[in-house]
């Protein structure tokens, strides 16, 4: 399982980080306040060749993309090693490792795996209303397995039921807007960002209460536009020649795979446990101090994901087209992300007195307050081209980073941040993993999807106005 699933790459960075140095770690972290912008450089290195070398060199990219991430973070870390010695980048990278890589790759790993388990048989018809409640249904379970998750189980679902159709492609992208993004804004399972908050301290239900009404008033303004587009476009093709339906109605409507959805909840139940259930004990692996509740967390989550993979029928997932593919690129790509962020996380960690305080005063008011628009904004604009876990980090601890405080004094920042990670993330392809994903899911299917550029027609269309309106009620 793991073989198939993971790859080299992401061990081989924090093998060479963890392992060839010596065992005892530097007590503390390192001094932002004396960090120059230079020491960005990989972080910035590896986001740009994300979004940039898949578009101009595709076939490098698929398949390198793990040497790119190697060397992105072999440039931070020989460097680091060099500057500030072997102990305090053991600690430096146990630290990044242990509290938020593995824990967020634990948990992709286990919804992707368990979710594409799960076949939902049958041909639907794609009229305006049967796509709206597909949608509709995509947005609400998005919050529950994950963007993720609801992506895989119910993009081929929603194919199928449209491939007669010849205007097909507006369906793909308000499922990019609404399932692969904009829905996951409720729990930590949803989006990787709030999972990533859900790390550093942020309760479970806190973006449930929080981004209920922000999520909610999109989400119907999507849904809406979307069913009057679709109708639109279903009227113009009763004029046209009946294409005929590569999907014949063969099969009963049905959904296979039900022994996944016990497991969906365990996920669920397991993350609450963590959150729950705090009985003190910790342990100290290399300076940092892994709790208990979260090395219990994440043994649940693999044993949940390995009973996925044995009680599941093969044709269940060869149905799905299910592989290892996405999980490992995501693996790899992380790695060398978690990696190379730990210095700009400590620049920003250091406010004013950082190399990073230009940014700083964007989104700071001349009393030091928090500027909630400029960090709705700033997080939601960076997390559309620069991926939104990492985005989402960098504004958190920007902030801040403390979450008890966030989450009370400063509740409307953290709204802020968590909104526009999560539904900005929606604006381009890279914005969000499952993006791209659906997006070569489609494309393998047929349907004419729009170019990078033009993708981003739609969303600024359809998106940036939802957003200003979303300004102009909660954040202002």
């Amino acid at each position: 399982m793991t073989r198939a699933a993971f790859s080299a790459a992401p061990l081989a960075l924090l093998g060479l980080a963890l392992t060839a140095m010596p065992a005892l770690a530097a007590e503390g972290g390192i001094d932002g306040a004396t960090l120059p912008l230079i020491w960005g450089i990989p972080f910035v290195g590896m986001l740009l060749s994300i979004a940039v070398i898949p578009l101009l060199a595709g076939h490098f990219w698929h398949h390198h993309y793990g040497k790119v991430a190697l060397f992105w973070g072999l440039a931070f870390l020989v460097p680091f090693i060099a500057v500030f010695g072997a102990g305090l980048t053991v600690y430096e990278v146990a630290h990044a490792a242990l509290l938020e890589y593995i824990p967020f790759i634990i948990l992709l790993f286990s919804l992707f795996t368990i979710s594409g388990g799960i076949l939902l048989t049958g041909n639907l018809h794609g009229s305006p209303g049967v796509n709206t409640a597909l949608l509709a249904i995509g947005t609400v379970l998005a919050s529950v397995i994950g963007t993720t998750g609801a992506s895989m189980v119910l993009i081929r679902p929603l194919l199928r039921a449209n491939d007669e159709r010849r205007h097909n492609v507006h369906t793909v992208i308000f499922f990019i807007f609404l399932v692969s993004n904009i829905g996951g804004s409720l729990t930590p399972l949803g989006d990787p960002p709030l999972f990533l908050g859900f790390l550093k301290g942020v309760s479970f239900f806190w973006t449930t209460e929080h981004l209920f009404h922000d999520t909610a008033l999109i989400a119907a303004i999507l849904l809406v536009v979307f069913y009057l587009l679709d109708r639109h476009f279903y009227a113009k093709e009763e004029n046209l020649p009946h294409k005929p339906d590569p999907t014949p109605d063969t099969e009963r409507l049905g959904l296979r795979g039900l022994r996944n959805i016990p497991l969906l909840a365990g996920v669920i139940a397991a993350i609450l446990m963590s959150a729950l259930w705090q009985p003190g004990i910790e342990f100290d692996i290399l300076g940092t101090h892994v709790p208990l509740p979260s090395i219990a967390r994440d043994v649940a989550l693999l044993v949940l994901a390995y009973i996925s993979i044995r009680i599941t029928p093969a044709f269940i997932r060869e149905r799905n087209g299910f592989d290892w593919e996405p999980i490992r690129e995501v693996a790899k790509l992380f790695a060398a992300i978690f990696l190379t962020i730990i210095p700009v996380i400590a620049i920003l960690k250091a406010g004013a007195s950082g190399a990073l305080s230009p940014l700083v005063a964007l989104v700071t008011d001349e009393a030091g307050g928090p500027v909630n628009a400029g960090y709705f904004w700033m997080t939601g604009l960076l997390s559309g081209f620069l991926d939104n876990a990492p985005t989402y980090l960098v504004f958190f601890n920007l902030a801040g980073g403390d979450a008890q405080e966030l989450m009370a004094k400063y509740a409307v920042t953290l709204e802020a941040i968590s909104a526009g990670a999560v539904f900005m993330g929606a604006l381009t392809y890279i914005g969000n993993a499952p993006n791209f994903m659906v997006l070569a899911i489609a494309k393998s299917r047929g349907v004419a999807m729009p170019s990078f550029f033009g993708y981003m027609a739609w969303s600024g269309l359809f998106l940036l106005p939802c957003f200003a309106l979303l300004t102009w009620l909660y954040f202002l």
